[in-house]
């Protein structure tokens, strides 16, 4: 990957992960997740995985990502991750998915906050403090001046990274996560698009 490429990677990336944190806390923000169905000029059809039919403007300068496949037993201490999970039957919290962050956005969006992958369900973005293979890989994040949360990531958890990707990649089919905004006359924008390539899709 060339110096121009990583950099537009990295602004891409940034871009997106403080907008989640904004459109996670915003009365009006929607989720989308789903396939894409058209693409054309600066308008996103998707398919969501409710079964409606959502057209999303997107902004003037609007950014795309892709995910990339990563693997939980690469999970070291001092990484910053974002896990999606729930609580289990028998204690703790379970993972639902896994996005490692690269080192350039420590930090983005920390916290742990309702998150909408399953019924109730939490995202928590946090540092690892440690790792353990008790009974499986477990993760313990730290978040918010101290604040701790262990989480058990199962073998079947997908776990991604952040990765180039292009309008291109918009193509019929291909799956989408998009953090939108809905405006008082129910029109859908964003400014980012996160998309599935090369087999990997968003987990998030």
């Amino acid at each position: 990957m060339t110096l121009k490429t990583s950099a537009i990677v990295l602004a891409t990336i940034s871009g997106l992960a403080g907008a989640s944190l904004v459109a996670a806390q915003a009365a009006d923000a929607v989720r989308i997740r789903g396939t894409v169905t058209a693409f054309a000029g600066s308008t996103l059809t998707v398919k969501t995985r409710e079964g409606a039919t959502d057209a999303i403007a997107l902004g003037q300068g609007w950014k795309i990502s892709g995910v990339a496949k990563a693997d939980a037993g690469d999970i070291k201490q001092g990484d910053f991750l974002g896990i999606a999970s729930v609580s289990k039957a028998d204690g703790g919290s379970g993972a639902l998915e896994v996005v490692i962050f690269p080192a350039a956005l420590k930090g983005a969006g920390e916290g742990d906050r309702p998150w909408d992958l399953e019924p109730n369900s939490r995202m928590t973005n946090g540092t690892v403090a440690d790792v353990t293979e008790i009974a499986g890989r477990t993760v313990t994040l730290t978040y918010d001046n101290g604040q701790k949360k262990q989480i058990a990531i199962p073998q079947t958890t997908p776990v991604v990274t952040f990765a180039p990707a292009t309008p291109a990649d918009l193509r019929p089919g291909a799956v989408v996560f998009v953090n939108a905004e809905r405006g008082s006359d129910s029109t859908l924008t964003a400014g980012r698009v996160v998309v599935g390539n090369n087999g990997v899709v968003p987990p998030m």
